[in-house]
């Protein structure tokens, strides 16, 4: 039952001509409704006669009617759409950086799965789904979601790109060829990347065989990289060993050096101290016999002077002869 309530909701808001769900929707004054763009590409190309007719009717109209946007259908279809969205099951994801947002939500925009090139619109899962729903068995080309949709349509006829000018090498629509491009060479875009993508392979080619060269290269130089550290490495232990060699030798030679210059100074310490000893005993011997010659020099007793003089001069000579003070 609520498949039939779409279904016919969906027949009364579906363009005439796109066979799509109405988009900026106009009513013209035979009173069908149409996509604002779609009824005036059909009278772009009724220009020439001057005669402007119904697409579903054929109800003519002269002049050529201005269309305006009708807001009520709009309206309509945009709560058609949302109340498609809420019978769908699917779970929706909402848009982040650098996410495609999807054309057809307001509000909460959620992320775009994919887009349309004949609708130039990007859906998110749900209405995605709607999108299909609505268009069942039409084939509408779909890409992943892009957000440069704007640049694959003509800006001059509104139409998609699908020809290719090798002429001015440039993307064009079909309408293109009938008045800027017209007499050019053009062909499909879909055969003009088959024969571009003919073309790369040997440039593609070219690519993988430098790529090879490089990471060989690459390998090598790692190699080589490596092996350098290596050297370093085994320079470093080896200088490393020879210094500790030397280091220990010094402080060897050090013990060695300090040792000796100990005996030295022990062995002129004892000699110079034996000095010291002879020469305080020496020292004192002087000054006693000075003492008893002071004591002598003061005695009244001229024959005990003489003769302790004489006894002790042969001493004092004697005393003086065994030391460097002689």
């Amino acid at each position: 039952m609520a498949e039939a309530i779409f279904k016919k909701e969906e027949d009364s808001f579906t363009c005439p001509v796109c066979l799509d769900l109405l988009k900026d929707p106009v009513t013209i004054p035979c009173g069908h409704n149409f996509c604002m763009r779609c009824i005036e590409g059909c009278w772009d190309q009724e220009d020439q006669r001057g005669v402007y007719s119904c697409p579903l009717c054929k109800r003519t109209f002269t002049p050529r009617p201005t269309v305006y946007k009708n807001h009520l259908i709009a309206e309509m279809v945009e709560t058609f759409m949302k109340t498609r969205i809420q019978a769908s099951s699917i779970t929706p994801s909402n848009a982040g950086p650098g996410d495609v947002e999807c054309d057809v939500c307001t509000g909460r925009k959620l992320r775009a799965v994919k887009s349309c090139l004949d609708c130039l619109l990007s859906y998110c899962e749900t209405h995605f789904k709607a999108h299909n729903d609505v268009n069942p068995g039409r084939k509408h080309s779909v890409i992943d979601a892009t957000g440069q949709l704007q640049e694959r349509i003509c800006s001059h006829h509104k139409k998609v790109f699908e020809i290719f000018c090798r002429t001015d090498q440039s993307c064009i629509c079909y309408l293109c060829t009938m008045d800027k491009h017209k007499g050019h060479d053009t062909v499909s875009a879909a055969a003009e990347r088959t024969d571009k993508q003919r073309q790369l392979g040997p440039t593609q080619r070219r690519f993988q065989q430098r790529i090879q060269e490089r990471e060989k290269e690459l390998q090598e130089l790692r190699k080589a990289v490596k092996t350098l550290k290596s050297s370093a490495q085994t320079a470093v232990e080896d200088s490393e060993r020879i210094f500790t060699e030397m280091i220990r030798s010094i402080e060897r030679r050090r013990s060695e050096v300090k040792e000796l210059i100990r005996d030295q100074e022990k062995a002129e310490v004892s000699r110079a101290e034996g000095l010291l000893k002879r020469l305080e005993q020496e020292i004192a011997e002087l000054k006693r016999r000075d003492a008893e010659l002071e004591q002598l020099s003061h005695t009244e007793d001229h024959i005990h002077f003489l003769k302790v003089t004489v006894d002790d001069g042969l001493l004092v000579h004697r005393m003086f002869e065994g030391t460097d003070l002689c």
